[in-house]
């Protein structure tokens, strides 16, 4: 299926709102995008787009790690109902790596699906000395080292904006 793959501009938030809300169980998640939009700093979000119509979004914001440490997060990323399965996830997670390693992000985590997640570098973070909230995370916690090294100046709890703590 063609979808491009861009940044959102101002004209795509309602449509980014629709995508999320449609594609999880409650519209907690697009009502976290929404209020981390003014925010939030750096801000990666990019929109999946077939023809002129938001299909996919996809979000990645800072996080503090330990002390002094900072990366990026993946998440929310979401697609419309009728077009999940069809490769659009994959399109914006491989473009939002990209993008992040562009601007110099050397580590992202995401707290997601270990079946789908892993095909694109992630891999456990509790055996690497990362945690976010309590062990039951564990599991579904997970981070990809997108420059050499990058894992070897970080260590210790992931703190995401305080946005995600009411979701």
């Amino acid at each position: 299926m063609r979808v491009s793959i861009r940044p959102e501009k101002p004209s795509d938030e309602q449509g980014i709102y629709d995508v999320v809300a449609q594609a999880f169980e409650t519209p907690a998640e697009a009502e976290l995008v929404r209020e981390l939009r003014p925010l939030v700093t750096p801000w990666i979000s990019l929109v999946a787009c077939r023809g002129k119509e938001v299909v996919g979004h996809i979000l990645f914001t800072p996080v503090k790690v330990g002390l002094t440490g900072m990366a990026m997060a993946l998440g929310p990323m979401a697609v419309a109902p009728e077009y999940q399965s069809r490769g659009v996830g994959s399109k914006l997670v491989r473009a939002g790596l990209a993008a992040c390693r562009k601007r110099g992000h050397g580590v992202v985590f995401v707290l997601g699906h270990t079946d789908f997640y892993p095909r694109f570098g992630f891999r456990s973070a509790a055996p690497l000395g990362f945690r976010y909230g309590n062990a039951e995370l564990d599991r579904y916690f997970m981070v990809n080292e997108l420059s050499s090294r990058a894992l070897s100046r970080l260590s210790g709890s992931v703190r995401y904006h305080p946005g995600f703590d009411r979701f």
